[in-house]
């Protein structure tokens, strides 16, 4: 036997003092202050690793035990995890499609989810899938975004994204509705330049998907694995609103890997007009590059979303980075939630910064480990945890 990690619900409650409780019960309430106008709901996001990618890249599973490997193993595991956590929403990565129609679906089905599913394109076996209760939301729009663009020769890869916008089921007030979005971005270190096309496109679509009558955003929470580690400029880019990339390496984007490959620097601008998104990552019809007053083309990009991160990277007591994925050649944070969090005042406001309405607070968080924590249980996939990533998971509340 291999053991079990230990992970603890954190309360971010009482003014983000953390309080801590050993995972014992199911779903633990945190009670944080009881207001009644107020929608509380939980998201997962877990890359479930596609059983074709596991056995194309069996080099980066040599130290698990060949059982383990097996699907048939690690499907009833993975359910297991899903049950126990019981979220309100999953964001699944790595879904792949065979398993998908066969037993993920109906198996989520079955258990109260609503299920939207979008795959990769080209010849790639998995996809993304967002899946909900039915009991909290119903389903507004379902908006799948593929970044393949046969037109534009940087976007050759075939990832994607799924943005639902859901409404939620709640009996005490009208709620505004909530745009949740799904994505796996590209994997390859050295190709920074699609990685951050990719991610622009995704903002792109959840700008258009959770705009409101009055300008304003509904809230927002975004998951997936971003192949990119915290502190690197895409990460930057998502949290502060903004990023200036001139002179920046390609490969240095996303952080992952330290080496030299990779060095082209990024063009000005980075994708092409005939994409249809602006600097600011949203839909526009005639792209005019913008010129600043120097002659020379704009570096900066802008979104307009007050973006905060779930997790906080490192273990506050000893700074020791904090894991989402841990296989043979690399343990480091890929994976993330992020959420639309409640403005302090309009002083703070970052990026291209658009007026925020009803955003989000976090109540919750399931811990994070650290690399040693899991090669105390022989790395993963192990017994008993089946994927080679954590599922992360938060619980939030919107006051209505």
């Amino acid at each position: 036997m291999e053991g079990t990690i230990k992970r603890h619900w954190e309360y971010m409650c009482n003014h983000n003092k953390e309080k801590t409780k050993i995972l014992g019960e199911k779903n633990g309430d945190a009670v944080c202050d009881n207001s009644e106008n107020k929608f509380d709901f939980s998201v997962m996001s877990y890359n479930i690793l596609s059983q074709d990618l596991l056995e194309d890249n069996s080099h980066l599973y040599r130290h698990c035990r060949q059982p383990v490997l097996h699907w048939s193993f690690r499907f009833p595991n993975i359910l297991k995890e899903i049950k126990h956590f019981d979220a309100d929403v999953l964001c699944l990565q790595e879904v792949q499609e065979d398993h998908y129609g066969t037993e993920i679906r109906p198996s989520l089905e079955s258990l109260g989810y609503h299920c939207e599913y979008k795959m990769r394109t080209g010849k790639k076996p998995d996809g993304c899938a967002i899946c909900f209760k039915h009991s909290k939301f119903s389903l507004l729009s379902v908006n799948p975004v593929e970044f393949f663009r046969p037109n534009v020769p940087l976007l050759d890869r075939d990832n994607v994204g799924l943005v639902l916008l859901l409404q939620p089921k709640s009996p005490s007030a009208a709620s505004p509705a909530i745009c949740v979005a799904n994505t796996h971005l590209l994997y390859n270190p050295r190709r920074g330049d699609i990685k951050l096309t990719q991610l622009a496109m995704l903002l792109a679509e959840i700008s258009s998907v959770a705009h409101q009558k009055d300008g304003s955003f509904c809230p927002i929470v975004i998951c997936g694995d971003f192949n990119s580690v915290p502190g690197s400029p895409l990460y930057s880019f998502i949290k502060e609103g903004k990023l200036n990339y001139e002179g920046l390496a390609i490969g240095k984007v996303s952080g992952q890997e330290q080496s030299s490959r990779g060095q082209r620097i990024l063009s000005i601008p980075i994708w092409p007009p005939n994409l249809g998104i602006s600097q600011n990552c949203v839909y526009e019809v005639q792209q005019v590059p913008k010129v600043e007053k120097t002659g020379k083309l704009s570096s900066n990009l802008q979104h307009h979303f007050s973006l905060s991160s779930v997790y906080s990277h490192y273990f506050p007591e000893t700074g020791i980075p904090e894991v989402t994925t841990c296989h043979s050649r690399s343990a480091i944070t890929v994976d993330y939630i992020f959420y639309s969090a409640e403005k302090e005042g309009v002083a703070g406001q970052q990026g291209a910064g658009v007026a925020l309405v009803g955003g989000l607070k976090l109540l919750a968080r399931l811990s994070l480990l650290t690399e040693q924590d899991l090669w105390t249980v022989n790395g993963l996939p192990n017994e008993n945890n089946s994927s080679d990533h954590l599922p992360l998971l938060a619980k939030f509340r919107l006051d209505l």
